[in-house]
């Protein structure tokens, strides 16, 4: 069976938005981290609003390491209530219980990676197929920001690793406790 991976990164006040003022992704131990998560996944889970944001973004995008290839060449599944019909950018529509799709592709896939904290991460996360979280928590306070983490009920998570840069961005993996 295959193992879900949320991956996101935010201010230390659960910003997730305003990523102009402190999201640097030339970090080398973001980059790092990133390779590591994007190069291991056999596909990618997305809601619909990071599906939107990074369908504009990434087929665009070349880089020297490769990155940018193998995470368009990637299977991606999205969830989504309001999107239809076939998607471009190598993407299925997750139609019906987003939940029992999870599972069916845990058969399929060894390892699934999905970015951003959204009611899709909510919906994994109550139906217990999230393995691992993955946060990359930035040295800043944004205060007004309007898009922060959320869960709809308390969430319990063990520390599996820590570790920080010299920019003090600290990326922490957990498992759900």
């Amino acid at each position: 069976m295959g193992t879900v991976t949320i991956s996101f990164e935010m201010t230390l006040d659960g910003a997730f938005d305003q990523m102009e003022h402190w999201f640097d992704d030339n970090e080398p131990e973001l980059v790092r981290h990133s390779d590591e998560l994007v190069f291991g996944a056999d596909a990618v889970l997305l809601g619909r609003e990071s599906y939107e944001f990074f369908r504009e973004y990434w087929p665009a995008q070349t880089d020297g390491r490769g990155f940018a290839a193998h995470y368009n060449a990637l299977p991606k599944f999205v969830a989504s209530t309001t999107l239809t019909g076939p998607l471009d950018w190598n993407s299925t529509l997750i139609e019906g219980d987003v939940a029992e799709a999870v599972r069916r592709l845990r058969d399929q896939y060894g390892s699934i990676i999905s970015h951003g904290y959204g009611q899709l991460a909510a919906t994994l996360m109550d139906a217990g197929l999230v393995d691992e979280v993955h946060a990359g928590i930035h040295p800043f306070i944004v205060g007004n920001a309007e898009d922060r983490l959320r869960t709809p009920h308390p969430v319990g998570l063990r520390l599996l690793d820590v570790q920080g840069s010299e920019s003090g961005t600290i990326f922490a993996r957990y498992a759900p406790a």
